[in-house]
């Protein structure tokens, strides 16, 4: 098992700050569900895929119903309280917060026609979604549809959904058309009609399960079908926050509690790591006192700006209001920041531990390589500064943005 130290409490730090996270009859708590994450990390590591009995229990803990409606009986939560959630999951392991993190991704489905949402949540408000999207692949217009083939990638957590969506493109209305350019239309399937291909071996993130997909002529009605990032048709606040840059935040959110974890394991090391040649142990460095205390601030200043941007945005749409380009612009800057300024500050603790950390039953070595996986997400790329910039000057991005 992996040496956590003191990370574990540090996912409770903010529990109090979990505001309006429902319990209903036959639920599990969050620190239950947090505790047999802690436990059972390896496992999923191992498996390379959060197991269904587990994803089962993150529905009962209402992970996946924090972003249904709730005209369906959803919770429809507030970002900002899944976005704490994500976090402290992400303290004991970064692949399951990952997982989680697709409790949000209803958000999506709510662009879908009523009637199919009114079937997808037919048996329940605790539905999981997940899907590869990219490379799109072009669709043939069949009577009533579309027949789909082709292999999407990065489908994570697949092994574990209820609904299967894949990326499409060459149909009539799609995303290459007025305000939905550059946004993916989206073809849903049950994940009885899509092949998985196991193929996921990366540095990081082991535990996503984000295989490849693949479908060979297979139709889909154009009732199951709409653009990623459109227009929802549910009259409820959450569907009005900015659906993208909602997902760059929930995925940001994970770096934000491995950064936690690292310098909570780090400040653990300090009078009990013994070094092979017998120096001064870390607390009585001053290079690691100064270098704890200055990855603290980072962290704490990221993840201020992080959350002072969602609170913001949700307070806008709480009011009625549209979320503005400049406002939504900062939900995915300040997403940004976070991930790679935690990314920075995990790689610094792993310095600062020193040979210690290069051990396999030392957690921090798994820490460096989850963070920086995050990192890579096309929604919290380098490329967010240059679009997020041309935004402060009034030029239009090069990309679609935000």
């Amino acid at each position: 098992m992996h040496v956590l130290h003191t990370a574990h409490s540090a996912a409770r730090v903010s529990d109090d700050s979990i505001k309006d996270f429902p319990e209903y009859p036959g639920s599990l708590s969050l620190d239950a569900l947090i505790d047999e994450v802690e436990r059972r990390s390896d496992e999923f590591d191992r498996l390379s895929h959060v197991p269904r009995d587990m994803v089962a229990k993150m529905k009962r803990a209402g992970i996946f119903r924090a972003s249904t409606p709730k005209r369906f009986g959803g919770d429809a939560l507030p970002p900002p309280r899944f976005l704490e959630i994500l976090e402290r999951i992400a303290v004991v392991d970064g692949s399951t917060a990952w997982v989680a993190a697709f409790g949000s991704a209803n958000t999506y489905l709510a662009a879908l026609p009523i009637e199919t949402q009114a079937r997808i949540y037919a048996s329940g408000p605790d539905q999981v979604f997940a899907g590869g999207l990219y490379p799109l692949q072009k669709a043939v217009s069949a009577p009533g549809g579309f027949l789909v083939s082709g292999q999407w990638r990065f489908a994570s957590g697949c092994k574990g959904a209820d609904w299967i969506g894949v990326g499409i493109g060459g149909v009539p209305g799609d995303a290459s058309q007025g305000g939905n350019a550059g946004k993916p239309f989206t073809a849903v399937f049950p994940p009885s009609e899509v092949e998985i291909v196991e193929n996921w071996n990366v540095v990081g993130m082991q535990g996503t399960g984000s295989h490849d997909l693949r479908l060979k002529d297979k139709y889909v009605d154009e009732q199951w079908t709409f653009v990623r990032g459109g227009a929802a048709l549910i009259d409820e606040p959450l569907y009005r926050y900015p659906a993208v840059a909602y997902q760059a935040q929930v995925h940001a959110s994970v770096n934000i509690g491995l950064a936690r974890a690292a310098l909570d394991l780090l400040a653990g090391m300090s009078g009990v790591t013994q070094t092979t040649t017998g120096a001064p142990r870390l607390a009585d460095r001053a290079y690691y006192r100064t270098g704890l205390a200055q990855a603290e601030a980072q962290l704490r200043s990221a993840r201020a700006f992080f959350f002072e941007s969602a609170e913001a945005a949700w307070r806008t749409v709480s009011a009625g209001d549209p979320v503005s380009s400049a406002e939504a612009n900062l939900l995915r800057l300040s997403a940004t920041h976070a991930a790679h300024t935690c990314a920075d500050v995990v790689m610094q603790a792993y310095k600062m531990a020193g040979v210690a950390a290069i051990y396999r039953e030392n957690r921090l070595q798994r820490l460096v390589r989850d963070s920086i996986v995050v990192t890579q997400h096309a929604f919290l790329g380098e490329g967010t500064y240059d679009a997020s910039g041309a935004l402060f000057v009034g030029i239009p991005p090069v990309t679609p943005y935000p």
